[in-house]
């Protein structure tokens, strides 16, 4: 069995089969072979083991990062995050380290916030200075925040499989996330002072201000995901629709 579940994983991995796909594949082929597990009870466990109620909060906390991105309210982050920390040495790298911190908050996906955030902010920081190596690295960085920040689709898996309060993981994750966040700002600072940067320029009072009303339906979003999650109000998984429902 050990043999066949092997060989089947490197021969899917080698014609380009999605390393998730090829798991399950190469999972199923070995206990059909093994002559563990018939066919018909294999798609029945795959079925029954998707048919959970808090694993659908991860699709729609998906689609409301999606939304998000085309929606334009992915930009109002990076203008808000741009006019408080622009002016900083290495500015646009920390707007990068800001903005996923409050990406991630919203749709608590890592790959999610990287490619919604990365297209813009990758692009920006080269065309400013910023080497290759160092304005991707702190993107593909800043993005792992979307793990520990709530509401994290790893801590929804987690809760779900071990069967934790998803509630209390959110919880769990918040102070760890921002110490990450503030530990990622104060790096990225040092490091764009010792190779002498470029800042942006110091945006004005009202400035700020409009792009803080332009950004207030994201800055809410989280309020409300998390604040009706810790008081009772609604499941994780209602968040998520919720959440999909604030950005329609």
């Amino acid at each position: 069995m050990i043999i066949v579940l092997l060989v089947s994983l490197l021969v899917l991995f080698m014609i380009g089969v999605p390393v998730a796909i090829s798991l399950g594949l190469s999972s199923s082929i070995a206990m059909i072979v093994a002559g563990d597990i018939s066919l018909l009870t294999l798609a029945q466990r795959a079925f029954v083991s998707l048919d959970s109620f808090p694993l659908l909060a991860i699709p729609l906390f998906i689609l409301a990062g999606v939304i998000m991105e085309y929606g334009g309210i992915s930009q109002r982050l990076i203008n808000l995050a741009n006019a408080l920390t622009g002016h900083l040495t290495g500015g646009l790298a920390v707007v990068t380290v800001v903005t996923t911190m409050f990406f991630a908050a919203i749709s608590g996906s890592s790959v999610a916030a990287t490619a919604a955030l990365g297209a813009i902010l990758i692009p920006a920081m080269i065309t400013r200075g910023y080497d290759k190596e160092f304005a991707g690295g702190v993107q593909a960085v800043s993005g792992t925040l979307g793990i520990i920040m709530p509401p994290s689709i790893p801590l929804i898996l987690y809760g779900t499989a071990v069967g934790a309060s998803i509630g209390d993981l959110f919880i769990a994750g918040m102070v760890p996330g921002i110490i990450i966040g503030i530990g990622l700002i104060i790096t990225v600072y040092i490091l764009a002072k010792k190779r002498n940067y470029a800042k942006e320029e110091k945006k004005s009072g009202k400035e700020i201000g409009e792009a803080f009303i332009k950004a207030i339906p994201a800055l809410i979003m989280p309020v409300i995901i998390l604040g009706g999650i810790y008081t009772g109000v609604f499941t994780a998984t209602e968040a998520a629709g919720v959440a999909v429902a604030m950005h329609l």
